[in-house]
């Protein structure tokens, strides 16, 4: 179960923040949409008794739980930071911009030519300030992922074991298409994450 878990947690927390490079896209650029967030699962219907194998959602365990709602703000936070960043770089890029487009029967060949200089080194630096941002935010995400899989593994192997499992699957990474209600341990690994959450100091 480690190895089914490290590979689903990958999209537990990335989708809680957007993309910094395109939230600092110039004027006139359309930002990407969005991950759609995970539906809430309904309430637990009696888990079939005797069962041995079993699901959860993950997203909705980020979603819901104490710690995935702490990452994702965190993440979201970070990054309207970097953004904001970006856009007053963006700005000063696009008063230049301005200032050749308005001025270019004004300006001698010399002024004109060092102008054009001067975009291309901002517009170089705004590149490489993005990339940066994304590194950063990247790195933050794989940080949060790591803290928050950490914790959630041994609360889904407590379940497992408390139900008596063989199996314990990431629903949506399985390509389940159908399972009786009660195999859905989505919200008891919510419930127990944030207990154990409540219980540190």
């Amino acid at each position: 179960m480690k190895s089914l878990l490290a590979a689903a947690s990958l999209v537990v927390v990335l989708s809680a923040a957007p993309v910094v490079a395109q939230t600092a896209a110039p004027t006139g650029q359309t930002p990407a949409p969005q991950a759609e967030a995970a539906p809430a699962p309904q309430p637990p219907a009696p888990f079939p008794q005797g069962a041995k194998v079993a699901f959860v959602n993950l997203q909705a365990i980020a979603q819901l739980s104490a710690d995935g709602k702490a990452a994702a703000s965190k993440v979201q936070a970070f990054t309207t930071t970097r953004s904001n960043e970006l856009a007053e770089t963006t700005k000063g890029l696009q008063a230049m911009q301005q200032k050749l487009q308005s001025s270019a029967g004004v300006l001698s060949d010399s002024a004109r030519a060092a102008l054009e200089k001067d975009i291309e080194r901002a517009t170089r630096d705004l590149e490489r300030a993005q990339q940066d941002a994304q590194a950063d935010v990247n790195e933050l995400q794989q940080e949060l992922q790591q803290e928050f899989q950490t914790k959630l593994l041994p609360v889904l192997e407590e379940i497992s074991a408390e139900k008596g499992l063989h199996f314990l699957f990431s629903g949506a990474d399985a390509g389940l298409i159908w399972a009786a209600a009660g195999l859905d341990l989505t919200l008891e690994a919510v419930r127990k994450l944030d207990a154990v959450t409540t219980k540190k100091p």
